[in-house]
């Protein structure tokens, strides 16, 4: 990371990603940090001249409904698979976006996790 405030960033995202069952954090070979489930990508983040970004896999009812507003857009090279992204996340984002993240990770997770997930949670 390039910044303090990226490292920030970052850190929130880890701690969250990384309190799912199973999840882990992945470098890619692009440098990204990349969180997974059962080998499955939900999360990426990345920094580049415009500041740190996320991206995370969405449907594609919930893509159209984003790209509305104006911090998300679609993601490069994947988007055509329901990937949406954002740049430089404000803290105001950060509860719409832990309800996104935890729907990618769902989306993500092997059919047993999401049962779990449910009981647990009461979905």
């Amino acid at each position: 990371m390039k910044s303090l405030e990226s490292a920030g960033i970052l850190e929130k995202l880890r701690e969250f990603c990384l309190s799912m069952p199973e999840a882990i954090e992945h470098i890619d070979g692009f440098g990204h940090n990349t969180f997974k489930i059962n080998g499955k990508s939900f999360v990426i983040s990345g920094e580049n001249e415009n500041g740190f970004s996320l991206s995370f896999k969405s449907d594609r009812e919930t893509q159209e409904i984003l790209l509305q507003k104006e911090h998300f857009y679609k993601t490069p090279y994947i988007g055509r698979y329901g990937w949406v992204s954002i740049q430089k996340p404000a803290e105001e984002d950060w509860e719409e976006l832990k309800d996104l993240l935890q729907e990618a990770y769902l989306r993500a997770a092997p059919k047993r996790l999401v049962k779990e997930w449910n009981e647990l949670h009461k979905r």
